[in-house]
């Protein structure tokens, strides 16, 4: 959506340009998921350091030279912390950005041991694994991912990475439920597609998009006489095209879920009626093709 929205040449181009531009743009996810489990590194170190000054003080208390360092040694804190393939990546893309940014490791930090969270955790004695991980997952949810100040950083460090921040979120969340104290190093390695095929697809769409423009865009004019051109949203022409795409270029997908998806595109990035009038031309468009029995699914129930 957001190649084809900031297309300006025609169906004649070479779209190797674009065609990067899309595949550059889905590779800044991995680097902001990289990014974030960056920051459960420096997280793990910061709880280190503390503890460590702590008992270096003159006047030192019992709780500081014996501390409480459940929260330090965290299994799961210490399985992203010793992955070695993880932080060699992280250090040969250079997305470590915590050690000049580092006041929102401490925003963070601060923010986890002053909560009721922190402190149940730190009471509650030794923990299993899943207890352990379940803590993380909550720590993240709670605090990490709805950040505000860290949403903030990330839409200055990359501007897209505010549209990918949610799938990011949730990807890590499932990641770190799966862990185990038994899996290899290479599972916390981002994986951006299911297959080989997930990445054919995007670079078809886009590619098949591009060169049926105009036939789209007729078609879609043509539903939509009663409107003023200038009244039509550009990205909900975007979204059309792509849906008609889909609808005449991908046999496999079923009518349902093309219109259900870009509805929801629609009702996140486009205006408050936008989905409403997208599923009404869609709806139109459909019933023309089953009327004219064209551009008919493979497979059962896909209309």
């Amino acid at each position: 959506m957001q190649t084809l929205f900031a297309f300006t040449g025609s169906e004649s181009d070479n779209f190797k340009k674009d065609e990067k531009f899309l595949f550059n743009s889905i590779g800044k996810m991995s680097d902001l998921y990289l990014t974030i489990l960056a920051l459960f590194i420096e997280l793990q170190k910061k709880a280190n350091s503390k503890l460590e000054r702590s008992q270096k003080k003159l006047l030192a208390t019992e709780e500081d030279i014996n501390p409480n360092r459940k929260f330090a040694d965290n299994t799961v804190l210490e399985l992203i912390s010793n992955n070695a393939t993880l932080k060699e990546t992280i250090a040969d893309r250079k997305l470590n950005c915590w050690d000049l940014d580092f006041e929102y490791v401490d925003i963070i930090y601060k923010t986890i041991i002053e909560s009721d969270l922190y402190k149940d955790y730190m009471a509650n004695g030794v923990s299993n694994f899943k207890e352990e991980k379940d803590f993380i997952i909550d720590v993240y949810t709670a605090f990490i991912a709805p950040n505000d100040k860290l949403f903030d950083y990330f839409e200055d460090k990359q501007i897209t990475w505010v549209d990918d921040l949610p799938v990011i979120n949730t990807a890590i969340v499932k990641k770190l439920n799966k862990l185990k104290p038994s899996k290899t190093e290479h599972f916390l390695m981002p994986t951006l597609y299911k297959d080989e095929e997930d990445k054919i697809f995007a670079k078809d769409l886009l590619l098949k998009t591009l060169l049926n423009t105009s036939k789209f865009s007729k078609e879609i004019d043509a539903k939509t006489t009663n409107w003023d051109s200038d009244r039509l949203a550009s990205l909900d022409k975007v979204l059309l095209k792509m849906a008609i795409c889909e609808f005449q270029k991908f046999p496999s997908i079923p009518v349902k879920v093309t219109i259900n998806e870009y509805l929801e595109i629609a009702k996140q990035y486009s205006t408050p009626k936008s989905s409403v009038f997208i599923n009404g031309i869609l709806d139109k468009i459909v019933k023309e093709y089953n009327a004219n029995n064209i551009h008919n699914k493979i497979g059962r129930g896909l209309m």
